[in-house]
């Protein structure tokens, strides 16, 4: 009797895709998992954060400029004695005392000359009181009794030298600063593997002919192209793309091709080509997935690059403008302050350096995953 079960033929393999062992090697690295949570967190910190730190990026308080950070509101009990003396002395009235309580303060003002009680209106203006009211008004208009209540702010990275919070100010230079060096880089990216993989794999006179335009372009001096587009489109944030990307991505092109040539000549290549695939079909499935090692490499690079490029076209009047900001910009402000001001220079500084190390472990995940060598 015959086992029919035996005769069966067994189910092929299911093959691997390229893409699937990248995902499987890259989660399995923690250093570039955590890196690529860390992004991930600040990103979405730089987009929701300023929507919860109770300022606005633009928002000025004079009472506060170049404050230190602390975690304790401002103005502390010691402080409400200055800012009172400071309003009084812009009103020209003296302060004879002053109590507060459930955080109200009540003031009594002598004068003189009679004090006009539209200028209690200073108290309004300062950025430690608000909501103030007469209580009392002495017969003879030379003295007064007035009430505020004090504006309790929170700044827990201080404030920079006009008087506006740093940490806001820090997450929305962040939205700048990653939004240019994303799509910026990924724009040049995107540019340089098509450029490179076609001319590396074409070879030839097609290869001479591209690689001749690159070098033309890179001849072009990269601040008078800036200052062409400013003056043709304008200064708006859209251009830091388009003049970062035209410029960024000449490196790429020239480590693809690089690659391309190389991989051109691979057994699995010649193989594909005996088999009738087409061009395209052998770029797109061999030739620029066996790139993507070097590329994530070089991305990861490219970002720091193009932030500190936005920070050298903001210092030139080119790029970003107050009040907008971005990291460069604000490192370039704190490296200028560090005896009386170094908080200025610090939390950008650590923003800034995190992110970067975040990028160099994932891009060596990124390069470790895709390596086809490891397959």
């Amino acid at each position: 009797m015959t086992d029919l079960s035996l005769s069966q033929p067994a189910a092929p393999a299911k093959g691997r895709s390229l893409w699937t062992d990248a995902w499987r090697r890259l989660t399995a690295n923690r250093a570039a998992v955590v890196s690529a949570v860390y992004l991930l967190l600040m990103a979405l910190a730089c987009l929701a954060g300023p929507l919860f730190t109770g300022h606005d990026y633009t928002t000025i308080y004079t009472d506060y400029v170049r404050v230190p950070p602390r975690l304790a509101p401002y103005p502390g009990p010691n402080e409400i004695a200055a800012a009172l003396d400071d309003v009084t002395r812009r009103m020209r009235v003296d302060l004879t005392s002053w109590q507060e309580t459930d955080g109200r303060v009540t003031a009594t003002l002598r004068s003189a000359q009679p004090i006009d009680p539209r200028a209690t209106r200073y108290f309004d203006r300062s950025s430690s009181f608000g909501d103030t009211r007469v209580e009392n008004t002495a017969p003879d208009g030379l003295g007064m009794t007035v009430s505020m209540t004090v504006a309790k702010r929170y700044f827990l990275f201080g404030t920079d030298n006009t008087g506006r919070d740093l940490l806001t100010r820090t997450l929305i230079a962040g939205r700048v600063s990653l939004a240019i060096g994303l799509l910026a880089g990924l724009t040049a990216v995107l540019i340089g593997v098509i450029y490179g993989s076609t001319a590396g794999y074409l070879g030839g006179r097609v290869d001479d002919v591209m690689m001749r335009i690159v070098d033309v372009l890179y001849s072009l001096p990269f601040i008078f192209l800036v200052i062409m587009l400013v003056v043709f489109f304008g200064r708006n944030f859209v251009l830091m793309f388009v003049a970062v990307g035209a410029v960024q991505w000449l490196d790429m092109a020239r480590i693809v091709r690089g690659q391309a040539l190389s991989i051109r000549r691979q057994e699995y290549v010649q193989a594909a080509l005996a088999l009738g695939v087409s061009p395209a079909g052998i770029l797109w499935r061999h030739v620029v997935p066996n790139t993507l090692g070097p590329v994530a490499v070089y991305m990861t690079l490219l970002v720091p690059q193009v932030i500190l490029l936005e920070s050298f076209l903001s210092y030139l009047g080119l790029g970003v403008q107050e009040p907008l900001t971005s990291w460069g910009v604000l490192i370039a402000q704190g490296s200028k302050n560090i005896p009386s001001a170094n908080w200025l220079l610090l939390f950008p500084s650590l923003f800034l350096t995190s992110t970067l190390f975040a990028l160099n472990f994932l891009g060596d995940g990124l390069r470790d995953a895709l390596d086809p060598k490891d397959r």
